[in-house]
């Protein structure tokens, strides 16, 4: 036992002294590429996400083609299938061998998480693209956000449920971090304004059956059904609504944008007509930046729609470029500084980088589910501006 304990302390204090040496020949005067590390979900339950983020890192990378200090800079990318031991694994080959001055992507939350102690360790910023539980900037103080916040969009919906008229309600969620952080922070809302969950249900996050949950959702009889699923599983989840006939029962569709992902919504019939969310993104938004963001990754992607999982990649690698200027293609510290309180106008709208919670504000739009030139939409028909997590604002 003593053997084994001592085996263990060693190969912690290996892998230490390799991360901090990477980091420090990181941080060196180097002619080569300055790297990226890009790990990503490529394959498995949320390739569709690995598939967007990648699409628009590449976008972001022929648009812009940077170069810093005589230096190109280079992604590299990782599929983790969302597995998070081997999203760890992944991150400390990317910092250890390859050099990395920053980490991305994310999936999950549970693959952030398992990397935060990495970015801690080595001093490599991370910068999460997609992953959403408000917990994960908290993580590690080199972890950069340029997603979103489920606290964010399910504090928006219920404030619209409560000024239509909606007060019992029933909750939907994948039972993991953003999942919880959806929960509890549309029941507080909604009670908040004198509102009632009459249940509370989640659904596992890998190969949920939405079948017996709905049929306790319909025994309930809810004016609305409030759910958060992962990027992903939205098409699935509204087949087995309308087959549950849910749709014809009289009880509202309600959510975060998850649901009705831009990447599946011409999957998902007509049965999606009408739902209301809450997101911080849409293809359908209403500027001239997203009008020529959408057309160039159209013309790249075969015509692929972009989801808001693209948007978080595409403003996720100008944050990284952008901070690689600041810092004159330092990593480190210097290049985390220059993340930190960047301003600008991004597809989804005006955005910031905090630069004490190192979290995203930007503005939250209500949306329903509209044909619009024959083909199914989120339309934008309301704003919250500017919006923080809303356990962090205080």
């Amino acid at each position: 036992m003593h053997k084994r304990t001592t085996l263990r302390a060693l190969a912690a204090a290996t892998m230490s002294l390799g991360l901090g040496l990477a980091a420090q020949s990181a941080s060196a005067a180097d002619t080569g590429p300055i790297k990226i590390g890009l790990v990503l979900p490529m394959t498995g339950q949320q390739a569709s996400t690995g598939r967007q983020i990648d699409a628009a890192v590449k976008l972001y990378m022929a648009q812009n083609n940077p170069v810093i200090g005589g230096r190109k800079v280079e992604v590299i990318v990782k599929d983790d299938a969302s597995t998070p031991d081997q999203t760890r694994r992944l991150a400390q080959e990317l910092v250890v061998n390859d050099k990395v001055v920053a980490l991305a992507g994310f999936g999950i939350t549970p693959s952030a998480m398992a990397t935060a102690p990495i970015a801690t360790q080595s001093k490599t910023p991370m910068v999460v693209m997609a992953a959403a539980t408000s917990a994960i900037t908290e993580a590690s103080p080199y972890v950069v956000r340029t997603s979103f916040t489920l606290p964010q969009a399910a504090v928006a919906i219920a404030e619209w449920a409560n000024k239509n008229g909606i007060k019992k309600v029933v909750s939907l969620v994948s039972d993991y971090g953003p999942g919880i952080d959806a929960e509890k922070y549309f029941a507080d809302r909604i009670t908040l304004n004198s509102g009632q969950v009459l249940e509370k249900l989640r659904t596992p996050l890998r190969a949920p059956d939405f079948a017996p949950v709905l049929q306790k959702v319909r025994d309930a009889s809810p004016q609305a059904l409030f759910v958060f699923l992962p990027s992903g599983q939205g098409a699935a989840f509204m087949k087995q609504f309308a087959e549950r006939g849910l749709d014809k029962a009289g009880i509202r569709l309600i959510g975060t944008g998850d649901i009705t992902d831009d990447d599946q919504l011409a999957d998902m019939g007509d049965v999606a007509l009408g739902v209301v969310t809450s997101h911080h993104y849409s293809a359908n938004h209403k500027s001239a930046v997203n009008q020529k963001f959408v057309e160039a990754f159209k013309k790249a992607n075969n015509g692929m729609r972009p989801n808001f999982m693209a948007v978080g990649g595409y403003d996720g690698m100008r944050v990284i470029v952008e901070g690689l200027k600041a810092s004159k293609g330092a990593g480190g510290d210097a290049l985390l500084a220059g993340m930190k309180g960047q301003i600008f106008e991004s597809p989804r709208g005006p955005v910031l980088i905090d630069a004490q919670t190192r979290d995203i504000v930007h503005d939250m739009y209500v949306r329903k589910v509209e044909k619009v030139g024959g083909e199914l939409h989120n339309v934008e028909f309301d704003a919250i501006k500017a919006m923080k997590d809303p356990g962090k604002s205080k």
